[in-house]
């Protein structure tokens, strides 16, 4: 029996991606007016990561909720990005990210803050894989809206190492220097 699942494909696709995990963000039954009544249809909103720096979202719409929940799931998983992350945990600078009427802005956070953002942030950030993050949401509260402002502005994250392949430079030369933050306390004091 095990071969026959295989052979259609069901199977196989369990374990191709099992280090992705989804977020269902939002549902929504739509309806159209016909001439014997009205057809109910799902919009679905998904988002989904690896937990360790990759994250897409993906939106399905179907006349059954798994139906709808299905196809956001494929789609997000062939839109993801990938995000560089400093320590695996945060950002590594302030970014501000917009699209249409929906604004967001995501600020770096010392380790323990934990994610500090609501909704449909929120769980970009949980499967991103971050887990120290301040942001606000400004502006539109319509979830498509902030998940699509949230990615744009997690795109435009610029790792120190990508920084410096682009200028030239070593990761050293751009980073601030550790030994003069104390030795510039110690001669204010």
């Amino acid at each position: 029996m095990a071969e026959r699942e295989n052979r259609r494909g069901r199977g196989r696709r369990e374990e191709e991606t099992p280090e992705f995990a989804d977020r269902l963000v939002a549902i929504n039954r739509v309806s159209k007016t016909v001439k014997g009544g009205k057809r109910f249809g799902f919009a679905a909103l998904v988002v989904v990561g690896d937990q360790k720096g990759r994250v897409g979202f993906g939106k399905g719409k179907a006349k059954e909720v798994p139906e709808a929940i299905r196809k956001a799931t494929e789609q997000a998983k062939r839109q993801m990005v990938r995000v560089p992350l400093k320590e695996g945990r945060t950002l590594h600078h302030d970014i501000d990210g917009r699209h249409g009427a929906g604004k967001v802005v995501m600020r770096t956070a010392p380790e323990g803050t934990g994610i500090i953002a609501g909704g449909p942030m929120r769980a970009v950030f949980e499967m991103l894989g971050v887990k120290d993050v301040v942001s606000k949401s400004i502006g539109s509260q319509n979830p498509y809206n902030m998940i699509r402002a949230t990615i744009n502005g997690l795109t435009k994250e610029a790792s120190p190492r990508s920084v410096a392949q682009r200028r030239g430079k070593k990761v050293a030369d751009i980073l601030p220097k550790r030994e003069e933050a104390p030795a510039a306390e110690a001669a204010e004091a």
